[in-house]
Protein backbone atom coordinates (compact mmCIF):
# COMPACT_ATOMS: atom_id res chain seq x y z
CA UNK A 1 0.00 0.00 0.00
CA UNK A 2 1.42 3.28 -0.92
CA UNK A 3 2.07 6.21 1.59
CA UNK A 4 0.93 9.84 0.93
CA UNK A 5 3.95 12.14 -0.72
CA UNK A 6 3.09 15.43 -0.70
CA UNK A 7 3.21 17.41 -4.28
CA UNK A 8 5.66 19.88 -3.01
CA UNK A 9 6.41 21.07 -7.14
CA UNK A 10 2.85 21.68 -7.92
CA UNK A 11 1.99 23.35 -4.61
CA UNK A 12 5.45 25.86 -4.88
CA UNK A 13 4.14 26.30 -8.21
CA UNK A 14 0.34 27.25 -7.80
CA UNK A 15 1.50 29.36 -4.68
CA UNK A 16 4.39 31.35 -6.28
CA UNK A 17 2.60 31.87 -10.41
CA UNK A 18 -0.99 31.49 -9.83
CA UNK A 19 -1.57 32.65 -6.18
CA UNK A 20 0.60 35.14 -5.90
CA UNK A 21 2.85 34.38 -2.93
CA UNK A 22 5.26 36.78 -3.55
CA UNK A 23 2.85 39.41 -3.91
CA UNK A 24 1.10 38.60 -0.78
CA UNK A 25 4.31 38.71 1.32
CA UNK A 26 4.82 42.60 0.37
CA UNK A 27 1.36 43.05 2.22
CA UNK A 28 1.30 44.63 5.90
CA UNK A 29 1.13 41.83 8.75
CA UNK A 30 2.56 39.15 6.05
CA UNK A 31 6.23 39.87 5.44
CA UNK A 32 7.21 37.14 7.11
CA UNK A 33 6.31 35.48 4.31
CA UNK A 34 9.32 35.23 2.35
CA UNK A 35 10.10 32.25 -0.11
CA UNK A 36 12.73 30.27 1.92
CA UNK A 37 10.32 30.82 4.92
CA UNK A 38 7.39 29.35 2.63
CA UNK A 39 9.20 26.67 1.34
CA UNK A 40 11.27 25.93 4.99
CA UNK A 41 7.34 25.21 5.88
CA UNK A 42 6.05 23.57 3.82
CA UNK A 43 8.97 20.93 3.57
CA UNK A 44 8.75 20.39 7.18
CA UNK A 45 4.96 20.42 6.97
CA UNK A 46 5.93 17.31 4.35
CA UNK A 47 8.06 15.39 6.56
CA UNK A 48 5.09 15.34 9.52
CA UNK A 49 2.68 14.36 6.46
CA UNK A 50 4.50 11.77 4.84
CA UNK A 51 6.22 10.48 8.32
CA UNK A 52 3.72 10.38 11.17
CA UNK A 53 0.01 10.93 9.47
CA UNK A 54 0.42 9.01 6.87
CA UNK A 55 1.06 6.07 8.36
CA UNK A 56 -1.73 6.36 11.20
CA UNK A 57 -4.05 6.86 7.84
CA UNK A 58 -5.31 2.74 7.39
CA UNK A 59 -5.03 2.05 11.57
CA UNK A 60 -7.44 5.12 12.27
CA UNK A 61 -9.66 3.77 9.42
CA UNK A 62 -9.68 -0.10 10.68
CA UNK A 63 -9.61 0.78 14.32
CA UNK A 64 -11.98 3.74 14.51
CA UNK A 65 -12.61 6.07 17.94
CA UNK A 66 -14.10 4.60 20.79
CA UNK A 67 -16.62 5.02 22.96
CA UNK A 68 -17.11 3.69 26.71
CA UNK A 69 -19.56 5.36 29.41
CA UNK A 70 -18.93 8.98 27.91
CA UNK A 71 -15.36 8.87 27.14
CA UNK A 72 -13.78 8.53 23.50
CA UNK A 73 -10.38 7.14 22.61
CA UNK A 74 -9.13 7.50 19.66
CA UNK A 75 -6.78 5.05 17.55
CA UNK A 76 -3.31 4.12 18.57
CA UNK A 77 -0.68 6.34 17.95
CA UNK A 78 -3.33 9.58 17.34
CA UNK A 79 -2.39 11.09 20.86
CA UNK A 80 1.06 10.77 20.34
CA UNK A 81 0.80 12.35 17.26
CA UNK A 82 -1.67 15.15 18.29
CA UNK A 83 0.97 16.15 21.13
CA UNK A 84 4.10 16.34 18.84
CA UNK A 85 1.39 18.34 15.95
CA UNK A 86 0.59 20.86 18.78
CA UNK A 87 4.44 21.22 20.14
CA UNK A 88 5.52 21.15 16.94
CA UNK A 89 3.53 24.97 16.35
CA UNK A 90 1.28 23.52 13.78
CA UNK A 91 -1.77 24.64 15.29
CA UNK A 92 -0.38 28.38 15.52
CA UNK A 93 0.39 28.59 11.82
CA UNK A 94 -2.01 31.34 10.85
CA UNK A 95 -3.12 32.36 13.70
CA UNK A 96 -2.95 36.37 15.66
CA UNK A 97 0.09 36.42 17.34
CA UNK A 98 -1.20 38.02 19.76
CA UNK A 99 -2.68 34.84 21.04
CA UNK A 100 0.38 32.89 20.79
CA UNK A 101 0.29 32.66 16.64
CA UNK A 102 2.75 32.59 14.02
CA UNK A 103 0.43 34.95 11.68
CA UNK A 104 1.64 33.59 8.81
CA UNK A 105 -0.91 34.09 5.76
CA UNK A 106 -3.88 32.02 4.68
CA UNK A 107 -2.48 30.86 1.53
CA UNK A 108 0.90 29.37 3.61
CA UNK A 109 -1.48 27.78 5.79
CA UNK A 110 -3.89 26.17 2.60
CA UNK A 111 -1.76 23.87 1.44
CA UNK A 112 -0.22 23.01 4.77
CA UNK A 113 -3.75 22.25 5.55
CA UNK A 114 -3.93 20.23 1.85
CA UNK A 115 -1.17 17.91 3.44
CA UNK A 116 -2.84 17.39 6.88
CA UNK A 117 -5.80 15.97 5.28
CA UNK A 118 -4.53 13.82 2.09
CA UNK A 119 -2.10 12.39 4.69
CA UNK A 120 -4.92 11.33 7.88
CA UNK A 121 -8.33 12.71 6.53
CA UNK A 122 -9.76 12.06 10.27
CA UNK A 123 -6.51 13.95 11.93
CA UNK A 124 -7.35 16.46 9.92
CA UNK A 125 -10.71 17.62 11.45
CA UNK A 126 -9.79 18.28 15.24
CA UNK A 127 -7.25 21.12 14.05
CA UNK A 128 -9.71 22.56 11.40
CA UNK A 129 -12.58 23.31 13.56
CA UNK A 130 -10.47 24.39 16.43
CA UNK A 131 -9.30 26.59 13.75
CA UNK A 132 -12.32 27.78 12.60
CA UNK A 133 -13.43 28.42 16.51
CA UNK A 134 -10.25 30.65 17.26
CA UNK A 135 -11.84 32.47 14.29
CA UNK A 136 -14.68 33.28 15.74
CA UNK A 137 -13.52 34.47 19.05
CA UNK A 138 -10.65 36.70 17.38
CA UNK A 139 -13.70 38.60 15.87
CA UNK A 140 -16.79 38.42 18.08
CA UNK A 141 -15.16 37.14 21.34
CA UNK A 142 -14.91 39.64 24.25
CA UNK A 143 -11.54 40.40 25.77
CA UNK A 144 -12.42 38.25 28.75
CA UNK A 145 -13.25 35.40 26.73
CA UNK A 146 -10.34 35.90 24.48
CA UNK A 147 -7.98 36.35 27.79
CA UNK A 148 -9.11 33.02 28.70
CA UNK A 149 -9.68 30.99 25.97
CA UNK A 150 -7.66 31.67 22.94
CA UNK A 151 -3.88 31.03 24.10
CA UNK A 152 -4.74 27.82 24.81
CA UNK A 153 -6.62 27.00 21.62
CA UNK A 154 -3.97 28.51 19.43
CA UNK A 155 -1.33 26.30 21.43
CA UNK A 156 -3.57 23.34 20.68
CA UNK A 157 -3.39 22.74 24.32
CA UNK A 158 -6.94 23.15 23.84
CA UNK A 159 -9.33 21.90 21.24
CA UNK A 160 -12.96 23.83 19.75
CA UNK A 161 -15.89 22.35 18.10
CA UNK A 162 -19.04 23.85 16.49
CA UNK A 163 -22.34 22.87 18.15
CA UNK A 164 -24.55 23.43 15.35
CA UNK A 165 -27.26 20.76 14.38
CA UNK A 166 -30.26 19.36 16.35
CA UNK A 167 -31.93 16.26 16.35
CA UNK A 168 -35.10 18.52 14.87
CA UNK A 169 -32.85 21.06 13.16
CA UNK A 170 -30.52 20.00 10.57
CA UNK A 171 -29.78 22.73 8.10
CA UNK A 172 -32.93 24.96 9.39
CA UNK A 173 -31.09 26.83 12.10
CA UNK A 174 -34.40 28.74 12.70
CA UNK A 175 -35.20 25.18 14.55
CA UNK A 176 -32.64 25.55 17.09
CA UNK A 177 -34.49 24.66 20.57
CA UNK A 178 -31.39 24.61 22.65
CA UNK A 179 -32.25 27.24 26.09
CA UNK A 180 -29.59 29.40 27.43
CA UNK A 181 -30.75 30.78 30.67
CA UNK A 182 -29.51 33.68 32.22
CA UNK A 183 -27.51 33.70 35.49
CA UNK A 184 -26.85 36.70 38.17
CA UNK A 185 -22.94 36.34 37.41
CA UNK A 186 -23.34 37.04 34.01
CA UNK A 187 -23.06 33.36 32.81
CA UNK A 188 -25.81 31.20 31.37
CA UNK A 189 -27.04 27.98 31.68
CA UNK A 190 -27.67 26.06 28.42
CA UNK A 191 -29.61 23.28 27.98
CA UNK A 192 -29.89 20.82 24.63
CA UNK A 193 -28.57 18.03 22.48
CA UNK A 194 -26.60 18.46 19.63
CA UNK A 195 -25.58 16.22 16.63
CA UNK A 196 -22.70 15.38 14.36
CA UNK A 197 -20.76 16.89 16.77
CA UNK A 198 -16.87 16.54 15.38
CA UNK A 199 -14.28 15.85 17.93
CA UNK A 200 -16.85 16.98 20.47
CA UNK A 201 -15.22 14.24 22.47
CA UNK A 202 -11.64 12.60 23.15
CA UNK A 203 -8.88 11.90 24.54
CA UNK A 204 -6.14 14.20 22.80
CA UNK A 205 -6.09 17.21 24.62
CA UNK A 206 -7.11 18.98 27.89
CA UNK A 207 -10.50 20.72 27.70
CA UNK A 208 -12.34 21.06 25.09
CA UNK A 209 -14.46 24.58 23.95
CA UNK A 210 -17.50 23.82 23.05
CA UNK A 211 -19.13 27.09 20.98
CA UNK A 212 -23.03 26.38 21.01
CA UNK A 213 -25.83 27.77 19.50
CA UNK A 214 -28.75 28.90 21.60
CA UNK A 215 -31.83 30.81 22.52
CA UNK A 216 -32.35 33.16 25.38
CA UNK A 217 -35.68 33.47 27.01
CA UNK A 218 -36.43 36.55 25.38
CA UNK A 219 -35.01 36.16 22.04
CA UNK A 220 -37.45 36.49 18.97
CA UNK A 221 -38.31 33.37 16.96
CA UNK A 222 -36.38 32.18 13.75
CA UNK A 223 -32.66 32.61 12.72
CA UNK A 224 -33.01 36.37 14.19
CA UNK A 225 -33.18 35.03 18.10
CA UNK A 226 -30.07 32.97 18.26
CA UNK A 227 -26.94 33.52 20.41
CA UNK A 228 -23.72 32.18 20.65
CA UNK A 229 -22.22 30.64 23.72
CA UNK A 230 -18.43 29.57 24.78
CA UNK A 231 -18.96 26.13 27.00
CA UNK A 232 -15.96 24.61 27.80
CA UNK A 233 -16.05 21.05 28.98
CA UNK A 234 -14.37 21.64 31.81
CA UNK A 235 -14.77 24.99 33.38
CA UNK A 236 -11.26 27.12 33.67
CA UNK A 237 -9.80 27.87 37.12
CA UNK A 238 -8.30 31.25 38.03
CA UNK A 239 -4.85 30.02 37.13
CA UNK A 240 -6.17 29.26 33.42
CA UNK A 241 -6.38 25.54 33.93
CA UNK A 242 -8.78 22.87 33.63
CA UNK A 243 -10.97 22.44 36.68
CA UNK A 244 -14.27 20.74 37.52
CA UNK A 245 -16.11 19.38 34.78
CA UNK A 246 -18.77 21.50 33.52
CA UNK A 247 -21.94 19.74 32.90
CA UNK A 248 -21.33 18.69 29.16
CA UNK A 249 -21.80 14.74 28.22
CA UNK A 250 -21.44 12.84 25.18
CA UNK A 251 -24.24 10.40 24.66
CA UNK A 252 -22.75 8.45 22.13
CA UNK A 253 -20.60 8.63 18.68
CA UNK A 254 -21.96 7.82 15.36
CA UNK A 255 -21.13 4.83 13.26
CA UNK A 256 -20.17 6.44 10.09
CA UNK A 257 -18.90 5.32 6.56
CA UNK A 258 -16.16 6.51 6.49
CA UNK A 259 -12.97 9.52 8.08
CA UNK A 260 -13.73 6.52 11.39
CA UNK A 261 -11.38 8.04 13.46
CA UNK A 262 -12.73 11.30 13.98
CA UNK A 263 -15.47 11.22 16.73
CA UNK A 264 -19.12 12.23 15.54
CA UNK A 265 -20.77 12.71 19.14
CA UNK A 266 -23.97 13.33 20.09
CA UNK A 267 -23.42 16.32 23.11
CA UNK A 268 -25.85 16.79 26.13
CA UNK A 269 -25.80 20.10 27.61
CA UNK A 270 -27.40 20.93 31.14
CA UNK A 271 -28.69 17.07 31.96
CA UNK A 272 -27.70 18.18 36.05
CA UNK A 273 -28.86 21.92 36.34
CA UNK A 274 -27.27 23.55 33.29
CA UNK A 275 -23.99 23.69 31.37
CA UNK A 276 -22.19 27.15 32.21
CA UNK A 277 -21.99 28.86 28.69
CA UNK A 278 -20.86 32.33 28.16
CA UNK A 279 -22.20 34.79 25.60
CA UNK A 280 -20.06 35.99 22.32
CA UNK A 281 -20.41 38.89 21.60
CA UNK A 282 -24.59 40.64 21.67
CA UNK A 283 -26.92 38.49 22.19
CA UNK A 284 -29.23 37.40 19.18
CA UNK A 285 -26.19 37.94 16.69
CA UNK A 286 -25.37 34.52 17.32
CA UNK A 287 -25.60 33.57 13.53
CA UNK A 288 -23.84 36.13 11.73
CA UNK A 289 -20.66 34.92 14.30
CA UNK A 290 -21.38 31.30 13.74
CA UNK A 291 -20.85 32.84 9.75
CA UNK A 292 -17.32 33.17 10.53
CA UNK A 293 -17.04 30.39 11.64
CA UNK A 294 -18.81 28.47 8.76
CA UNK A 295 -16.58 30.08 5.82
CA UNK A 296 -13.80 29.28 7.38
CA UNK A 297 -14.74 25.67 7.77
CA UNK A 298 -16.61 25.71 4.39
CA UNK A 299 -13.33 26.85 2.64
CA UNK A 300 -11.40 24.50 4.95
CA UNK A 301 -13.81 21.19 3.50
CA UNK A 302 -13.33 22.57 -0.01
CA UNK A 303 -9.84 22.16 0.92
CA UNK A 304 -10.45 18.21 2.06
CA UNK A 305 -12.33 17.60 -1.75
CA UNK A 306 -8.59 19.27 -3.22
CA UNK A 307 -6.69 16.62 -0.67
CA UNK A 308 -8.96 13.71 -1.70
CA UNK A 309 -8.54 13.90 -5.12
CA UNK A 310 -4.62 14.37 -4.92
CA UNK A 311 -4.37 10.76 -2.78
CA UNK A 312 -6.38 9.27 -4.95
CA UNK A 313 -4.93 9.60 -7.48
CA UNK A 314 -1.34 9.21 -6.01
CA UNK A 315 -2.80 6.11 -5.11
CA UNK A 316 -4.21 4.82 -8.15
CA UNK A 317 -1.49 6.12 -10.58
CA UNK A 318 0.79 4.14 -8.54
CA UNK A 319 -1.12 0.81 -8.67
CA UNK A 320 -1.58 1.57 -12.25
CA UNK A 321 2.32 2.07 -12.67
CA UNK A 322 2.54 -1.40 -10.49
CA UNK A 323 0.27 -3.80 -11.73
CA UNK A 324 1.09 -5.97 -14.76
CA UNK A 325 -1.47 -6.73 -17.19
CA UNK A 326 -2.28 -7.32 -20.40
CA UNK A 327 0.25 -6.56 -23.79
CA UNK A 328 -0.11 -3.50 -25.26
CA UNK A 329 -3.19 -2.69 -27.29
CA UNK A 330 -2.60 -3.25 -30.79
CA UNK A 331 0.45 -5.80 -30.53
CA UNK A 332 -0.41 -9.79 -30.46
CA UNK A 333 2.03 -11.88 -28.38
CA UNK A 334 3.69 -8.87 -27.56
CA UNK A 335 4.92 -8.71 -23.75
CA UNK A 336 2.43 -8.28 -20.62
CA UNK A 337 2.85 -4.39 -19.26
CA UNK A 338 1.67 -2.33 -16.45
CA UNK A 339 -1.67 -1.20 -17.07
CA UNK A 340 -0.76 3.05 -16.86
CA UNK A 341 0.32 1.78 -20.74
CA UNK A 342 -3.54 1.32 -21.62
CA UNK A 343 -5.68 4.55 -23.07
CA UNK A 344 -8.69 3.96 -20.92
CA UNK A 345 -6.51 3.44 -17.84
CA UNK A 346 -4.31 6.81 -18.90
CA UNK A 347 -7.72 8.55 -19.35
CA UNK A 348 -8.74 7.93 -15.97
CA UNK A 349 -5.73 9.15 -14.40
CA UNK A 350 -5.79 11.93 -16.21
CA UNK A 351 -8.92 13.11 -15.14
CA UNK A 352 -7.69 12.15 -11.47
CA UNK A 353 -4.64 14.67 -11.97
CA UNK A 354 -6.54 17.08 -13.70
CA UNK A 355 -9.23 17.64 -11.73
CA UNK A 356 -6.87 17.56 -8.51
CA UNK A 357 -4.45 20.33 -10.20
CA UNK A 358 -7.25 22.42 -10.93
CA UNK A 359 -9.04 22.65 -7.98
CA UNK A 360 -6.01 22.76 -6.05
CA UNK A 361 -5.25 25.90 -8.05
CA UNK A 362 -8.51 27.55 -7.67
CA UNK A 363 -8.96 26.60 -3.93
CA UNK A 364 -5.30 28.25 -3.45
CA UNK A 365 -6.14 31.81 -5.52
CA UNK A 366 -9.36 32.07 -3.31
CA UNK A 367 -6.91 31.94 -0.32
CA UNK A 368 -4.53 34.42 -1.05
CA UNK A 369 -7.61 36.63 -2.33
CA UNK A 370 -8.72 36.09 1.55
CA UNK A 371 -5.10 37.29 2.77
CA UNK A 372 -5.64 40.53 0.30
CA UNK A 373 -8.78 41.27 1.47
CA UNK A 374 -7.35 41.26 5.28
CA UNK A 375 -4.84 42.92 4.69
CA UNK A 376 -4.57 45.29 1.87
CA UNK A 377 -3.70 48.67 2.24
CA UNK A 378 -6.51 50.06 -0.05
CA UNK A 379 -9.81 50.00 1.34
CA UNK A 380 -11.51 49.69 -2.07
CA UNK A 381 -8.86 46.55 -2.94
CA UNK A 382 -10.25 44.66 0.51
CA UNK A 383 -13.62 44.84 -0.02
CA UNK A 384 -13.45 43.94 -4.27
CA UNK A 385 -11.00 41.43 -2.81
CA UNK A 386 -13.82 39.96 0.23
CA UNK A 387 -16.53 39.97 -2.52
CA UNK A 388 -14.61 37.72 -5.18
CA UNK A 389 -14.03 35.66 -1.59
CA UNK A 390 -17.31 35.53 -0.96
CA UNK A 391 -18.42 34.28 -4.34
CA UNK A 392 -15.86 31.95 -4.27
CA UNK A 393 -16.14 30.19 -1.34
CA UNK A 394 -19.35 28.15 -1.91
CA UNK A 395 -17.85 27.06 -5.13
CA UNK A 396 -14.62 25.71 -3.70
CA UNK A 397 -16.53 24.05 -1.34
CA UNK A 398 -18.94 22.40 -3.88
CA UNK A 399 -16.94 21.92 -6.33
CA UNK A 400 -14.07 20.63 -4.83
CA UNK A 401 -16.05 18.03 -2.92
CA UNK A 402 -17.79 17.13 -5.52
CA UNK A 403 -15.60 16.17 -7.75
CA UNK A 404 -13.64 14.73 -5.30
CA UNK A 405 -15.69 11.86 -5.07
CA UNK A 406 -15.91 11.54 -8.85
CA UNK A 407 -11.96 10.85 -8.29
CA UNK A 408 -12.40 8.69 -5.72
CA UNK A 409 -14.13 6.74 -7.32
CA UNK A 410 -11.90 6.31 -10.56
CA UNK A 411 -9.46 5.80 -8.48
CA UNK A 412 -11.36 2.49 -7.18
CA UNK A 413 -12.00 1.90 -11.24
CA UNK A 414 -8.66 2.24 -11.97
CA UNK A 415 -7.64 -0.38 -9.38
CA UNK A 416 -10.34 -3.12 -11.19
CA UNK A 417 -11.46 -5.91 -8.51
CA UNK A 418 -8.59 -4.66 -6.05
CA UNK A 419 -10.19 -1.61 -5.70
CA UNK A 420 -13.45 -3.29 -3.78
CA UNK A 421 -10.94 -4.48 -1.60
CA UNK A 422 -10.12 -3.06 1.13
CA UNK A 423 -6.67 -3.69 1.77
CA UNK A 424 -5.73 -1.75 -1.27
CA UNK A 425 -6.60 1.70 0.51
CA UNK A 426 -9.04 2.80 -2.65
CA UNK A 427 -12.16 2.52 -1.02
CA UNK A 428 -11.05 4.70 2.38
CA UNK A 429 -10.62 7.80 0.12
CA UNK A 430 -14.29 7.34 -1.24
CA UNK A 431 -15.52 6.20 1.71
CA UNK A 432 -13.56 9.39 3.74
CA UNK A 433 -14.57 12.23 0.94
CA UNK A 434 -18.10 11.19 0.66
CA UNK A 435 -18.67 13.30 3.67
CA UNK A 436 -17.10 16.45 2.84
CA UNK A 437 -20.09 17.52 -0.09
CA UNK A 438 -22.46 17.39 3.06
CA UNK A 439 -21.68 18.66 5.60
CA UNK A 440 -20.29 22.46 6.52
CA UNK A 441 -23.64 22.65 4.46
CA UNK A 442 -24.41 20.48 1.73
CA UNK A 443 -23.77 21.27 -1.97
CA UNK A 444 -27.49 21.94 -2.55
CA UNK A 445 -27.23 24.69 0.50
CA UNK A 446 -23.65 26.16 -1.43
CA UNK A 447 -25.51 26.57 -4.31
CA UNK A 448 -27.97 28.56 -3.32
CA UNK A 449 -26.19 30.49 -1.26
CA UNK A 450 -24.34 30.89 -4.69
CA UNK A 451 -27.15 31.73 -6.45
CA UNK A 452 -28.95 33.95 -3.94
CA UNK A 453 -26.84 35.91 -1.74
CA UNK A 454 -23.90 35.92 -3.69
CA UNK A 455 -24.82 36.44 -7.16
CA UNK A 456 -28.66 37.77 -7.08
CA UNK A 457 -28.66 39.88 -4.21
CA UNK A 458 -25.53 42.56 -5.85
CA UNK A 459 -27.00 42.05 -9.32
CA UNK A 460 -24.07 39.75 -10.70
CA UNK A 461 -21.11 42.83 -10.13
CA UNK A 462 -18.91 40.55 -8.99
CA UNK A 463 -19.91 37.48 -10.78
CA UNK A 464 -19.39 39.91 -14.31
CA UNK A 465 -16.39 40.82 -12.84
CA UNK A 466 -14.50 37.60 -12.70
CA UNK A 467 -16.26 37.13 -16.52
CA UNK A 468 -14.37 39.85 -17.55
CA UNK A 469 -11.02 38.89 -16.25
CA UNK A 470 -11.71 35.48 -18.04
CA UNK A 471 -12.22 36.85 -21.38
CA UNK A 472 -9.23 38.87 -20.54
CA UNK A 473 -6.84 35.49 -20.26
CA UNK A 474 -8.95 33.87 -22.88
CA UNK A 475 -7.75 36.61 -25.39
CA UNK A 476 -4.14 36.40 -24.09
CA UNK A 477 -4.56 32.43 -24.93
CA UNK A 478 -5.66 33.73 -28.86
CA UNK A 479 -2.26 35.16 -29.78
CA UNK A 480 -0.63 31.79 -28.70
CA UNK A 481 1.68 30.03 -32.07
CA UNK A 482 1.02 26.63 -29.91
CA UNK A 483 -1.89 23.73 -31.12
CA UNK A 484 -2.01 22.95 -27.12
CA UNK A 485 -3.05 26.27 -26.16
CA UNK A 486 -5.05 26.89 -29.55
CA UNK A 487 -7.16 24.29 -27.93
CA UNK A 488 -7.74 25.44 -24.84
CA UNK A 489 -8.69 28.93 -26.25
CA UNK A 490 -11.71 27.13 -28.20
CA UNK A 491 -12.63 25.15 -24.94
CA UNK A 492 -12.51 27.78 -22.72
CA UNK A 493 -14.10 30.54 -24.66
CA UNK A 494 -17.43 28.42 -25.13
CA UNK A 495 -16.85 27.49 -21.28
CA UNK A 496 -16.90 30.81 -20.42
CA UNK A 497 -19.69 31.90 -22.72
CA UNK A 498 -22.02 28.74 -20.99
CA UNK A 499 -20.93 30.49 -17.66
CA UNK A 500 -22.07 34.21 -18.72
CA UNK A 501 -25.48 32.91 -19.77
CA UNK A 502 -26.28 30.75 -17.21
CA UNK A 503 -25.12 33.51 -14.45
CA UNK A 504 -26.90 36.00 -16.31
CA UNK A 505 -29.82 34.41 -16.35
CA UNK A 506 -30.34 33.67 -12.72
CA UNK A 507 -29.44 37.01 -12.13
CA UNK A 508 -32.03 38.28 -14.41
CA UNK A 509 -34.73 35.46 -12.87
CA UNK A 510 -34.18 34.81 -9.36
CA UNK A 511 -36.52 37.60 -8.16
CA UNK A 512 -39.49 36.16 -10.36
CA UNK A 513 -39.05 32.57 -10.47
CA UNK A 514 -37.00 31.61 -7.18
CA UNK A 515 -37.92 28.08 -7.66
CA UNK A 516 -36.76 27.65 -11.62
CA UNK A 517 -33.11 29.02 -10.25
CA UNK A 518 -32.82 26.96 -7.71
CA UNK A 519 -33.63 23.53 -9.86
CA UNK A 520 -30.51 24.82 -11.82
CA UNK A 521 -28.50 25.75 -8.26
CA UNK A 522 -26.40 22.75 -8.33
CA UNK A 523 -25.89 22.49 -11.70
CA UNK A 524 -24.81 26.10 -11.91
CA UNK A 525 -22.21 25.48 -9.10
CA UNK A 526 -20.48 22.65 -11.35
CA UNK A 527 -20.41 24.70 -14.23
CA UNK A 528 -18.91 27.25 -12.30
CA UNK A 529 -16.26 25.09 -10.91
CA UNK A 530 -15.62 23.78 -14.00
CA UNK A 531 -14.81 26.76 -16.51
CA UNK A 532 -12.84 28.60 -13.10
CA UNK A 533 -10.89 25.86 -12.67
CA UNK A 534 -10.38 25.57 -16.60
CA UNK A 535 -9.03 29.12 -15.97
CA UNK A 536 -6.82 28.18 -13.36
CA UNK A 537 -5.51 25.41 -15.70
CA UNK A 538 -5.09 27.88 -18.97
CA UNK A 539 -3.54 30.62 -16.34
CA UNK A 540 -0.78 27.66 -15.61
CA UNK A 541 -0.35 26.53 -19.21
CA UNK A 542 0.41 30.10 -20.43
CA UNK A 543 3.08 30.35 -17.79
CA UNK A 544 4.48 26.99 -18.81
CA UNK A 545 4.65 28.21 -22.46
CA UNK A 546 6.27 31.13 -21.37
CA UNK A 547 9.14 29.23 -19.07
CA UNK A 548 9.66 26.52 -22.28
CA UNK A 549 9.78 29.16 -24.43
CA UNK A 550 12.57 31.10 -22.26
CA UNK A 551 14.35 27.81 -22.53
CA UNK A 552 13.90 25.31 -20.03
CA UNK A 553 13.53 21.99 -20.69
CA UNK A 554 11.60 21.04 -17.14
CA UNK A 555 9.40 18.17 -18.11
CA UNK A 556 7.02 19.64 -15.22
CA UNK A 557 5.84 22.43 -17.97
CA UNK A 558 5.05 19.96 -20.90
CA UNK A 559 2.96 18.09 -18.44
CA UNK A 560 1.35 21.31 -17.28
CA UNK A 561 0.24 22.41 -21.07
CA UNK A 562 -1.05 18.53 -21.47
CA UNK A 563 -2.70 18.36 -18.33
CA UNK A 564 -4.69 21.78 -19.34
CA UNK A 565 -5.13 20.07 -22.74
CA UNK A 566 -7.23 17.31 -21.27
CA UNK A 567 -9.33 19.60 -18.83
CA UNK A 568 -10.23 21.91 -21.81
CA UNK A 569 -11.06 18.81 -24.25
CA UNK A 570 -12.78 16.30 -21.16
CA UNK A 571 -13.91 18.86 -18.62
CA UNK A 572 -14.34 21.92 -19.75
CA UNK A 573 -16.56 20.30 -22.73
CA UNK A 574 -18.80 19.48 -20.07
CA UNK A 575 -20.01 23.50 -19.57
CA UNK A 576 -22.36 23.92 -22.36
CA UNK A 577 -24.72 20.80 -21.59
CA UNK A 578 -24.47 22.28 -17.80
CA UNK A 579 -25.56 25.69 -19.08
CA UNK A 580 -28.64 24.31 -20.89
CA UNK A 581 -29.24 22.17 -17.53
CA UNK A 582 -29.52 25.28 -15.65
CA UNK A 583 -32.07 27.82 -17.70
CA UNK A 584 -33.82 25.11 -19.64
CA UNK A 585 -33.73 22.31 -17.17
CA UNK A 586 -36.10 23.40 -14.27
CA UNK A 587 -39.69 21.79 -15.82
CA UNK A 588 -38.09 18.40 -16.08
CA UNK A 589 -37.18 19.11 -11.87
CA UNK A 590 -40.90 20.51 -10.61
CA UNK A 591 -43.14 19.06 -13.11
CA UNK A 592 -43.97 15.94 -10.89
CA UNK A 593 -46.18 15.90 -8.50
CA UNK A 594 -45.12 14.64 -4.88
CA UNK A 595 -47.46 11.37 -5.27
CA UNK A 596 -45.86 10.72 -8.60
CA UNK A 597 -42.31 9.50 -7.17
Amino acid sequence: MSEYRAPLRDMQFVLRELAGIGEVALLPGCEEASADVVDAILEEAAKFAEGVLSPLNAVGDREGALFHDGAVTLPDGFGDAYKLFAESGWTALNCEPEWGGQGLPKLVAAPVSEMWKSANHAFSLCPMLTSSAIEALVLSGSDELKRKYLGKMVSGEWTGTMNITEPGAGSDLAAVSTRAVPNDDGAYRIFGQKIFITYGEHDLADNIIHLVLARTPTAPEGIKGISLFVVPKFMVDASGRPGEPNDVRCVSIEHKLGIHASPTAIMAFGDRGGATGYLVGEENHGLEYMFIMMNAARFAVGMEGVSACERAYQRARDYAKERIQGTDIGLRNGPKVSIITHPDVRRMLMSMKAQAEASRALAYVVAGTQDRAHHHPDPLQRRQNQAFVDLLIPVVKGWSTEISIEVASTGIQVHGGMGFIEETGAAQHLRDTRISAIYEGTTGIQANDLIGRKMAREGGKTFNAVIDVMRSLNAELAGQDNAHLAAIHKRFAAGIEALSKAGNWIVATYATDVRATSAGAVPFLMLFGIVAGGWQMARAALIAKARIDGGSSDPFYQAKIITARYFADHLMSRAEGLASSVTDGATGVMALADDQF
